[in-house]
């Protein structure tokens, strides 16, 4: 099975889209409070998950224990949940090749985040495994985006249709690998209608102040996710990880019309 077709599933038996970010806040109690801290939230929110996306920075912040942390973590997640392992690793050649063999074959994430402005040589060594999927940052969250990723070209495109051009080509050539976009919620408006209906991981609702009107008019049919991660595990009220995750998953819904 494809891994859109894995996650298209997913979203059909839970009716939700949400995906949750699994950020640790590296602490005084640092790895072990961090274990006990998502495992909590998986526990809690896994029947509303679409996807988790586990944030590579937070578990590199806390060194060696955290990365057994995070393989200890992946090793628990429920088998009928996709993990998309934020890494947006970018490199050339050999070390792509180790990249790719590290999280499909070692962790056996579902999905990694890829920075693709290296070009398609060094996305290639993630294109060929059954079942996976990558995600190619298109246009991020953050207000940044409009100096690189938003810029006009003189053929009229912007930077990002680049990006996409990618995607286009891995699925003129059969490759096994599915290829989607990050796609910034609170950027998604104004380039929505040039995004191929390939799979999104769209950070950005929340904290960021993300619409996701943007992404009801826009009508699409892939199975996108939206991330959502400081709003589920850090939001200071006295409502538990679950009861978050099922509001934020209900209020995606009711924008998608679903």
């Amino acid at each position: 099975m494809r891994y859109a077709e894995r996650l298209q599933q997913r979203i059909e038996k839970t009716g939700s889209r949400l995906c949750v970010g699994l950020d640790p806040r590296p602490g005084d109690g640092g790895a072990a409070t961090a274990r006990n801290f998502l495992t909590k939230v998986i526990a809690e929110t896994s029947e509303w998950a679409a996807a988790f996306k586990p944030n590579m920075a937070y578990f590199e912040a806390m060194g060696i224990e955290g990365i057994r942390l995070l393989e200890d973590l992946l090793a628990g997640v429920p088998d009928e949940v996709p993990v998309i392992l934020d890494a947006k690793r970018s490199d050339i050649g050999e070390t792509q090749k180790y990249y790719a063999q590290g999280y499909f074959a070692g962790w056996k994430v579902d999905a990694v985040t890829l920075n693709p402005f290296l070009g398609y040589d060094s996305i290639e060594p993630f294109l060929d495994w059954v079942g996976k999927g990558i995600y190619l940052l298109a246009v991020t969250s953050n207000p940044g985006s409009a100096d690189f990723q938003r810029q006009r070209l003189a053929d009229g495109r912007s930077v990002f249709e680049l990006v996409t051009a990618l995607g286009e080509r891995a699925k003129t050539e059969g490759r096994a690998t599915d290829v989607g976009y990050v796609v910034g919620l609170t950027n998604a408006a104004d380039v929505l209608a040039k995004i191929p209906d390939a799979p999104l991981l769209i950070p950005g609702l929340g904290a960021q102040g993300g619409d996701l009107a943007a992404l009801a008019a826009a009508a699409r049919t892939a199975p996108d996710v939206i991330n959502v991660s400081r709003g589920i595990l850090y939001a200071g009220d006295d409502r538990s990880f679950g009861e978050r995750a099922k509001a934020w998953a209900a209020q995606i819904s009711t924008a998608y019309g679903k």
